[in-house]
């Protein structure tokens, strides 16, 4: 609403000067006043549209593209100096210097924009940092998106920072929630639901975040390439996407490695109680489930599905995929059975 204030009053004030323009140049009997009204209208309007169009450009892109034309003169007006070292005449001076300007400036251009991501700007060389105020940028990876468990970090506090959903990781949220297939669709209906209810959360911040890469096509190389360019961190659940980054040496928040790491520790020798539920791939092994998930293999078990036992833990395998708990049934070797499941 704000910015459609200035609007108005930027095209009310460019027709008031249009308007004293052309009476000042006209005549009182003539209209000029009036068409210099209406040309401060036209020009007010088409400044306004070449500014709406200006906000596919991320600011990044701008100031790289104005240091490049910068960086262009500077060259132009050197090469200019040297030569008019020469015995050439002004015409000739003046000719070279138009050329060398428009073909410096446009190759500085391009270049300082393809080149935007490695190069931070206000003086070449020199990158200016807040240490007043220090916020860390975390951009959100689609999958941790629709996995919900995002919420619950918010609330807690545990998150310090500032959430980035990059615009394109947002675009396919909003096609997984398009898509035909019914079990997608959910997901990324779900996805979006809780990005509105992270919104909605207070002390929490979060931004969309415009920027693209165009000669990049997957999103999660995407995502890597704005992790790296904001020195920021990526926050998934997705295994690939947590190799890649890491070969990139972009920093990653794994929410199933944290869930890993709050669960209650095992130590081998400790008793508990489980219910095999089917049988294991090695010989007389049978599979349990805790509640969290996590998967205990069951030595002598096989025979004892649908039972509740009393087993002793051997060994914990722990790995970034999640944790394995192997044990033994106590009662293979002493005469006990298991209890049968009701």
């Amino acid at each position: 609403m704000t910015i459609f204030f200035v609007r108005a009053f930027f095209a009310l004030i460019s027709m008031l000067v249009g308007y004293q323009l052309g009476a000042l140049l006209g005549t009182p009997e003539s209209n000029t006043a009036l068409v210099g009204l209406g040309i401060g209208f036209f020009v007010s309007v088409t400044i306004i549209a070449v500014e709406r169009g200006l906000r596919r450009i991320s600011v990044r892109g701008l100031s790289s593209a104005v240091f490049g034309l910068i960086f262009g003169l500077l060259a132009a007006k050197l090469l200019t100096d040297a030569v008019m070292l020469l015995p050439v005449d002004e015409a000739t001076a003046r000719t070279t210097r138009v050329i060398f300007s428009l073909i410096l400036c446009y190759l500085g251009m391009i270049v300082a924009i393809r080149g935007r991501d490695e190069f931070n700007l206000i003086i070449p060389y020199v990158k200016f940092t807040r240490h007043d105020q220090v916020q860390q940028n975390i951009l959100l990876d689609t999958s941790v998106i629709i996995d919900g468990r995002i919420i619950d970090l918010c609330q807690t506090k545990f998150i310090e920072g500032r959430l980035i959903i990059p615009r394109f990781v947002l675009k396919e949220l909003q096609q997984i929630a398009d898509s035909s297939d019914a079990l997608k669709r959910n997901r990324g209906r779900r996805g979006l639901d809780i990005l509105n209810r992270i919104k909605k959360l207070e002390g929490v911040v979060v931004k969309i975040h415009d920027e693209d890469f165009p000669e990049i096509t997957e999103v999660d190389a995407k995502l890597v390439k704005m992790a790296k360019v904001l020195d920021g961190k990526v926050f998934t659940n997705d295994y690939n996407l947590n190799k890649v980054a890491e070969l990139e040496g972009v920093t990653v928040l794994n929410i199933n490695e944290l869930s890993n790491a709050l669960k209650p520790v095992v130590l081998p020798g400790e008793e508990m109680e489980v219910k095999i539920v089917k049988e294991g791939k090695e010989f007389n092994q049978g599979i349990a489930y805790l509640d969290d998930g996590t998967m205990v293999v069951v030595e002598e078990a096989r025979r004892l599905i649908g039972q509740t036992l009393s087993i002793a833990v051997t060994s914990v395998l722990q790995t970034s995929a999640g944790r394995m708990i192997f044990g033994k049934y106590e009662g293979s070797n002493s005469g006990q059975t298991g209890k049968k499941s009701g």
